[in-house]
């Protein structure tokens, strides 16, 4: 399967990033490079674009499509390590920076890779298909870890009852497959859940593959890293798809654009801290229908764009 990922909120994103010619970009998450290749159109052949992205098959996809470009370099790596791939790279500053967070669609496509609950493959949700897989949780992890991961990363109500169905089936062997787990998962849930909208697993295996990889750290991480990065003036766009994401991404901006934090009643302010950036649009972005009529997928996304003072 090619690795092809219909980005969201595309328009607005490269609007967003507000693109001269001659400046330097980073793409932390390259994927098939749709958003990089319309960066590097933006740039006419000058300046740089460095796409960094974890999975090996982001990278060989994306340097087929955009390897002709004497501007663009990929680097394989986490975006939460931006600032070292970047000077790795001869980077050190950008004008913008892009995040576009999640899983993408050849990943949750690719039946091998064991993201989704759509097809009985084995279990991994690995992006760099290094390191502990899901397998290793599932089968691994105790009642109550499993609970809290289920909990935490899904917010899923039903995560005690989940996390004791899946005690209870390794009691007859290793759960393998994405088919074995939606299964136990849909047991498990009460019957009003499973005839709610909606796989009953797919919140569990949301947290699954959030804690597999450490999604919620990895983004934490690299919106301090990229604004480090960005010269004052420069962009950051970063595209979440759940509320988890979005809720670190929405308090860490705000927390870029606060000021003093000395209390109210001091007559001078003594903390000495000022704004390290302004947003660019109060609230965020969510798709158009027309969007939505179009890509489903798009439904939960939220565009949000930090400039840096």
């Amino acid at each position: 399967m090619d690795f092809i990922h219909k980005p969201v909120l595309f328009r607005e994103t490269i609007e967003a990033l507000d693109i001269r010619p001659g400046g330097r970009y980073i793409d932390g998450t390259l994927g098939g490079g749709g958003h990089s290749a319309a960066i590097l159109e933006a740039l006419g052949g000058t300046g740089r674009l460095l796409g960094i992205d974890q999975d090996p098959d982001a990278i060989k996809a994306a340097t087929e499509r955009l390897g002709h470009w004497p501007n663009f370099t990929a680097a394989r790596g986490n975006f939460r390590r931006m600032g070292e791939l970047a000077r790795e790279n001869g980077l050190e500053r950008a004008h913008g920076v892009l995040l576009d967070v999640g899983v993408s669609s050849y990943q949750l496509d690719a039946p091998e890779r064991g993201f989704s609950y759509h097809h009985d493959a084995p279990l991994d949700m690995r992006m760099s298909r290094e390191g502990t897989s899901a397998y290793d949780l599932v089968n691994g992890l105790s009642e109550g870890e499993l609970r809290d991961v289920i909990w935490r990363f899904g917010e899923d109500k039903s995560a005690g009852r989940i996390a004791a169905g899946i005690i209870r089936a390794r009691e007859h062997g290793a759960i393998e497959t994405t088919g074995q787990l939606a299964e136990i998962v849909k047991r498990s849930v009460p019957a009003a859940v499973r005839r709610a909208e909606g796989h009953p697993a797919r919140r569990t295996f949301q947290a699954l593959r959030i804690a597999v990889n450490g999604e919620l750290d990895a983004l934490s991480e690299g919106l301090d890293g990229a604004l480090e990065l960005l010269e004052p003036g420069g962009r950051l766009a970063v595209i979440t798809f759940h509320s988890l994401e979005d809720r670190i991404v929405k308090r860490r901006m705000a927390e870029y654009c606060r000021g003093c934090t000395c209390p109210p009643d001091f007559p001078v302010c003594v903390c000495g801290k000022k704004p390290r950036g302004k947003l660019v649009h109060k609230g965020g972005l969510a798709p158009s229908t027309e969007e939505l009529e179009e890509n489903p997928r798009a439904r939960s996304a939220r565009l949000r764009v930090l400039e840096k003072l």
